[in-house]
């Protein structure tokens, strides 16, 4: 089985590499990297070399010249690409902060911004993989990956599905905080009802051993002090909220905080990794050998996971990481684990990015959530869910327009989608700001 990475240049590509390593199935036979940088790339092969170095079986890769060269033929197309590199990144942090909203990579006029630099891109992916490698399964991680899972779809249908290893931490963790033993969660014995949008979602039900707990894991003050959902947000909201929240909805429910926090600081999160990992691209290349890349790569790893949703944990009081959130990925496990239960046709429950169907009869059947799926040889299909309370669907509602909005300005159907994108987004305060802030991206694009 073939699977081919775009954005083979990535930094956290070695993750899924590792993954693939340690998978006693050995069902992937080949993996294809193929990034537009190609200095990226021969680092990250020299990284892949060491972790292959001593493997008794190790997964060949090829590096491809082009991206037809990459998806023909594929079984598995993996797509975590980033359009315009950590310097579009960083535009889309700071022209939303020049306005006095919050800036960052997908959430808010950030990911809008970026929405509209990747979704182009990401259709033409669809569009030749559909034309080259008709019967793969593109998994994406590229951000903001609902909406742009969304744009694929209009080409791959549900041959598209988007991943994100956000909601897995998010009960993993709670699991754990609830006392359940982590051996439980792999063996099926936990269970769960989430759903939402990407980076935007509620765990609302969480079962050990068919049990229900997150009442019980609400009301314990020290229990949820003891992972990180439960520091940003605090027992008090919690139990006003009455579930679990994704931890990037820390921007909207503190949006003041998480704002003056960021605002604070010398750098955006943009900021720190194009320094950090333009440096360690550019020590790996002149260091030569696997090994000297490798050591390279896992100290800059390191300080990236421990760095990880630094300013909403500043506002929420300042805490460090726990040392089993900073092996890093999650999403590697959640690819592997979906490509899994595709070849063996296996009925896996996993939460992934398809599309909507009857799920939240609210929006429209196409829309893509991010919600628990049963995943089959033919692909990944959402089950019913309990009804949303208001606040939660209301949200949902309005943040599925901006993404949708964002869609139809990027593939050239709506001039005025892009405004309409950026200004209904709860985290933008007012039309003006948000044709300043598209004026001044236009200019500095």
């Amino acid at each position: 089985m073939r699977l081919t990475i775009l954005g083979g240049g990535g930094f956290r590509v070695p993750l899924v590499y590792r993954a693939l390593l340690e998978d006693p199935t050995e069902s992937v036979s080949e993996v294809v990297l193929y990034d537009t940088d190609p200095r990226r790339v021969a680092v990250i092969a020299e990284v892949l070399t060491h972790l292959a170095r001593d493997h008794r079986a190790p997964v060949p890769v090829r590096v491809a010249r082009g991206l037809d060269e990459a998806v023909a033929g594929a079984d598995f197309v993996f797509s975590a690409i980033r359009v315009g590199g950590t310097a579009g990144r960083i535009r889309d942090e700071r022209i939303p902060l020049a306005e006095g909203v919050l800036g960052q990579e997908t959430v808010g006029a950030g990911g809008v911004l970026y929405g509209l630099r990747t979704i182009p891109v990401a259709v033409r992916i669809a569009e030749r993989v559909a034309a080259l490698a008709p019967g793969a399964w593109v998994i994406n991680f590229t951000n903001p990956a609902g909406m742009v899972t969304e744009a694929m779809s209009r080409v791959l249908g549900d041959r598209v599905i988007g991943i994100c290893d956000s909601p897995v931490g998010l009960v993993r963790r709670a699991a754990r905080a609830a006392g359940a033993d982590p051996a439980a969660f792999g063996a099926g014995r936990v269970g769960y009802d989430y759903v939402g949008l990407n980076h935007l979602g509620w765990l609302r039900s969480l079962t050990v051993e068919g049990a229900e707990v997150l009442p019980r894991l609400l009301a314990d003050d020290a229990a949820l002090g003891s992972f990180e959902e439960g520091r940003l947000f605090g027992g008090e909201w919690l139990r006003t909220l009455g579930a679990l929240p994704n931890e990037y909805l820390h921007y909207y429910y503190f949006r003041r905080e998480t704002l003056g926090s960021v605002r604070d600081t010398p750098q955006t999160r943009g900021e720190f990794l194009d320094r950090q990992q333009g440096g360690f691209f550019e020590r790996a290349a002149a260091a030569g050998g696997p090994d000297a890349a490798y050591a390279l790569w896992e100290r800059t790893r390191m300080e990236r996971e421990e760095t990880y949703l630094a300013h909403s944990r500043e506002a929420s009081g300042g805490w460090q990481r726990d040392s089993h959130d900073l092996e890093g990925g999650g999403y590697d496990r959640v690819a592997l684990a979906l490509m899994h239960a595709i070849v063996g046709d296996s009925g896996t429950r996993l939460i992934l990015n398809v599309r909507n169907g009857a799920t939240v009869p609210q929006l429209a059947p196409d829309a893509i959530v991010e919600t628990v799926c049963e995943v089959t040889a033919a692909g990944a299909h959402p089950l019913s869910c309990t009804p949303l309370r208001e606040d939660q669907l209301g949200l949902m509602l309005q943040v599925k327009a901006v993404e949708r909005a964002a869609v139809e300005a990027a593939v050239g159907t709506d001039d005025r989608a892009a405004l309409r994108a950026l200004a209904l987004h709860p985290l933008v305060d007012s039309p003006a700001v948000a044709a300043r802030i598209l004026e001044r991206a236009a200019k500095e694009a």
